[in-house]
């Protein structure tokens, strides 16, 4: 199950690339045509907002699982881990509230301009707003399931706090991440090959 969720993330992630590519092709191109050319891309504009508002949602429905969204930890981190837990279930209630209401408010969104064609690529509308709804659902189940984690005890105590004060902290933590990665793929080409020195 696992390794399906994490392959379910990285082909999101794949989606987000995907999206700014879109981004830059039709932005830039439509720029060289127009200047270079006197013409340009009729869609562009429309094209690289929805690749933008679906990269947003999809990035931060990526960034939520990977506790990659910035934050202010100078409180919380200062209390012990009682004083944490209460913080963290707060924190998720509150935002679960926020995602709920939002999930709604785009369902609504959606319903309403389903059958509404967008003025230059004709396409239906309803799925430009239905990205809120994917995020706000996704974003619901990570919640959900970081609650189950810390309730069940598979949460450590410094995972308690999910937010990071700045990027550098972040890349440091990803730094680590890949350095653990490395020394794991070393030592496991250093028991092969010492199998097959045996053999």
């Amino acid at each position: 199950m696992s390794r399906f969720v994490d392959l379910y993330f990285k082909t999101l992630k794949v989606i987000v690339g995907l999206c700014l590519l879109v981004m830059v092709v039709l932005v830039f191109g439509n720029v060289v045509l127009r200047y270079g050319f006197n013409s340009g891309i009729t869609v562009s504009e429309e094209l690289s907002r929805w690749a933008f508002v679906w990269l947003t949602f999809i990035g931060a429905a990526v960034a939520l699982r990977e506790n990659a969204h910035l934050g202010m930890e100078t409180v919380v981190s200062r209390l012990p881990v009682l004083g944490r837990k209460i913080c963290f279930i707060a924190s998720h209630l509150i935002m679960l509230v926020c995602v709920v209401t939002f999930l709604f408010g785009a369902w609504d969104q959606t319903v309403i301009n389903l059958e509404v064609a967008a003025p230059a690529t004709k396409l239906l509308t309803g799925f430009f707003y239905g990205i809120g709804g994917f995020f706000a659902a996704m974003a619901s189940l990570i919640l959900l399931y970081n609650l189950y984690a810390m309730a069940s005890g598979k949460l450590k105590d410094e995972e308690l706090i999910q937010i990071r004060e700045s990027e550098e902290e972040l890349d440091d933590k990803k730094m680590a991440e890949l350095q653990h990665e490395m020394r794991q793929g070393l030592r496991a080409g250093g028991t092969q090959r010492q199998h097959a020195d045996t053999e």
